[in-house]
């Protein structure tokens, strides 16, 4: 068992998706205090979401471990030279779709804090808010609105 825990420790996916998690979580948070907008349901199904995703993550581990799964096979050789990961397991590979979700919910939540974000990613972000959700403030539609009309 402290052998599974080392090696997931060890394990640099799962300590990026790790990261990615907390960061995600405090920028909510600190979305949710600039929009004055605490949702105590949303924020628990939220934290049900994140620890589900890390649990599935551990036991994807627990089954690579049993299994020996290894896909690093499917992959061109020049991929696995840049990876420098002799192994891809269900983990790595799972591991890398939450990082990817978590980096879009990340963006989202840095453009609706507020931060910095180059312009053209802003843009991508706020148009991709207003077709495939409904998270977009009215203000930040309003934005977007006057974006489009200034480039018609």
């Amino acid at each position: 068992m402290r052998e599974f825990l080392n090696s997931l420790l060890r394990n640099p996916i799962v300590i990026l998706l790790a990261v990615a998690v907390v960061l995600d979580m405090l920028l909510g948070v600190l979305r949710a205090i600039r929009e004055r907008g605490f949702n105590s349901s949303a924020g628990i199904d939220g934290g049900i979401r994140k620890a589900a995703m890390l649990l599935s993550v551990v036991a994807f581990a627990w089954v690579d471990s049993l299994v020996h799964i290894n896909l690093s096979n499917l992959l061109p050789d020049q991929w696995q030279a840049v990876l420098g990961m002799p192994k891809i397991g269900l983990c790595e590979l799972f591991g890398v779709l939450f990082i990817l979700f978590e980096a879009a919910s990340i963006l989202k939540n840095l453009v609706l804090c507020g931060a910095p974000v180059p312009g053209r990613l802003k843009r991508w972000v706020l148009q991709f808010l207003s077709q495939m959700t409904h998270e977009l403030p009215d203000e930040s539609g309003n934005d977007l609105q006057t974006e489009r009309m200034g480039r018609l």
